[in-house]
């Protein structure tokens, strides 16, 4: 893999992520835009942590399904359990393409894919804005003749409309073949619409198109596909982890969904 420079002179998402986290793989300027973030919306923290059981939960569920393909932009930096080791978990024989366009996400992935089994799990640097790009690397591990799962979590709310998201969604699914499914979630600002929409600005002032939605926008994502049970939901409501019981009253400000097409 080629080496690319880490630009530490502004924030990046992965990188916030990653100290939403409790991670070390951030930089002050991370940690400055986060901690604003954090003060207006001091949930965020747990909302990631959520976010991250879902993108297990989601994973889990398509590999016990027979899904044997993934292909998952916007990785961000490895946090254990990562979506490889969740479905090869179930099926060693799962192949994985992990996609994002953070050069430390590319260093990180260098020693994390010297760890997996040979042939099965592999990265590309590429921005989600560029699905041609994104689509001819994945053909490299993936065979689009058998299904394949999209997975896209917590990276649409970093695509603003005049980047086209829903294009841009409709242009990777389009090359997967039927049986193929998507996993989404989207932070929303339907509960807090004044701290999400000041959080907003402090991306869009790192230079992050982010833009939150409500829940018929992000529902909008899935349009002629066919929805897994219990369709779009609040993320601590979809498939439960065992003990925990779903919260008809909970407002965690991130909505999710898996389809089948």
């Amino acid at each position: 893999m080629t080496s690319v420079p880490i630009d530490t002179s502004r924030p990046h998402p992965a990188r916030m992520y990653d100290y939403y986290l409790g991670g070390k793989d951030h930089y002050p300027v991370d940690e400055e835009a986060a901690e604003r973030v954090i003060s207006l919306v001091p949930d965020i923290k747990q909302v990631a942590r959520i976010n991250r059981r879902f993108m297990h939960r989601a994973v889990r569920l398509l590999a016990e399904r027979g899904i044997r393909q993934y292909l998952d932009i916007g990785t961000g930096i490895p946090t254990e359990p990562n979506l490889h080791q969740v479905v090869q978990g179930v099926e060693p024989s799962a192949r994985v393409m992990y996609v994002d366009n953070d050069p430390i996400v590319l260093r990180h992935a260098e020693a994390l894919l010297r760890s997996t089994p040979e042939g099965l799990t592999r990265y590309a640097q590429a921005d989600a804005r560029e699905p041609d790009k994104i689509i001819a690397a994945a053909r490299d591990i993936l065979d689009f003749d058998q299904p394949v799962a999209l997975s896209m979590v917590a990276l649409l709310h970093f695509l603003s409309d005049e980047h086209d998201p829903y294009g841009l969604v409709d242009a990777l699914l389009a090359p997967l073949p039927s049986g193929s499914c998507v996993v989404l979630s989207h932070v929303t600002g339907d509960f807090d619409p004044e701290g999400w929409g000041k959080a907003v600005e402090i991306y869009r002032q790192s230079g992050v198109p982010a833009q939150v939605r409500s829940r018929d926008e992000f529902a909008r994502f899935f349009s002629g596909m066919e929805l897994i049970e219990p369709g779009v939901q609040v993320a601590t409501r979809w498939h439960p982890e065992p003990g925990r019981t779903a919260d008809e009253n909970d407002k965690t400000a991130l909505y999710v969904g898996v389809a089948q097409k």
